[in-house]
């Protein structure tokens, strides 16, 4: 617990709201890396190299998710592929300025692009790739458009991407005791896209949350982001986790407190939003324009913000 307790000064400074540093204006912050950012150590041995809070960009490499990784002692266990063969390679040479422990695992948190588009590097090291069935049944039938997505922002970056599917899956969890840690893979219900997980260390009380929660920058609702299942989910299975420390899909490492605000108390402010502007009769092409102020400080608003009030419109009219 000393080294813990060492830590207290950077996870308080972890765990503050906005930062001037969270901004989609930042290119890159880590010029000497194709990664956005050089990986912290978020608590002992569990790291996270922390993507932009923007969309995905030539100038960013696709890093705008958070990339982590957890030292056990017996091996290393890595969350998300990345966006491209290149991500992964950086991710990789990283993790070996760390430690000289293998990669024994590597975790897909879903089936976007930037969970598993570097899947092709990881496999040429030999390193077994999991996943929910959900999210390896997403990359068998789109894989090869979300290739494409990417090769047209990432273009020479894109080299050596191949689409490459996760050699084991899972179904609502799977516990892996290794070295020192606990690690518990979890499949806590249906939440931003299918086959949504969340890496949960009970004895750390830290969850790599994955796209269940975000931070500092604006969740994007998806055509088959079910905005009420999402906050069932968060209400009955993500939130009793307790989690003291949040590393969360997108955006800083945090609190529950903040991943809450800026996920499930978002979705529910929105909902009850298109549910006055229903109830007076309002139609969709009003609807992209309800009152989203409260959440105008997070980055990608401008880019979000009207797409995902159209499509809350569209669920809750037949709901």
């Amino acid at each position: 617990m000393t080294r813990i307790r060492a830590f207290a000064t950077i996870a308080l400074t972890l765990l503050l709201p906005l930062t001037a540093t969270a901004s989609e204006d930042i290119a890159d912050k880590y010029p000497a890396s194709p990664l956005y950012s050089k990986p912290v150590e978020v608590i002992p041995h569990v790291w996270s190299a922390i993507g932009a809070t923007a969309p995905p960009t030539y100038e960013n490499t696709g890093h705008n998710n958070n990339l982590s990784f957890i030292v056990t002692g017996d091996g290393v266990v890595v969350v998300n592929g990345g966006a491209a063969y290149v991500l992964a390679q950086a991710l990789h040479q990283e993790i070996q300025a760390v430690t000289d422990q293998p990669v024994k695992l590597v975790i897909n948190e879903n089936g976007q692009g930037h969970a598993i588009l570097g899947n092709a590097y990881w496999a040429e090291q030999g390193v077994p790739i999991l996943a929910h069935e959900d999210a390896a049944h997403e990359v068998a039938e789109y894989g090869p458009q979300i290739l494409e997505g990417m090769k047209r922002y990432n273009r020479d970056k894109a080299d050596g991407t191949t689409i490459v599917l996760p050699t084991e899956t899972f179904t609502d969890r799977k516990i892996l005791e290794m070295g020192g840690f606990r690690i518990e893979i979890l499949h806590l219900g249906p939440a931003h896209s299918p086959g949504d997980i969340s890496v949960w260390l009970p004895e750390q009380s830290l969850v790599i949350a994955g796209d269940m929660a975000f931070h500092e920058r604006m969740l994007p609702i998806f055509d088959d982001t079910m905005t009420a299942d999402w906050i069932e989910t968060w209400d009955t299975a993500f939130e009793p986790l307790n989690a003291t420390y949040v590393i969360p899909g997108h955006g800083h490492p945090t609190s529950m407190e903040q991943v809450r605000r800026y996920t499930r108390d978002y979705l529910v402010y929105l909902r009850g939003k298109i549910g006055e502007h229903l109830d007076a009769g309002g139609d969709l092409a009003d609807a992209y324009y309800v009152d989203q102020s409260p959440y105008a400080l997070l980055d990608t608003f401008e880019e979000l913000a009207t797409k995902n009030a159209g499509r809350v419109y569209e669920q809750m009219e037949f709901e």
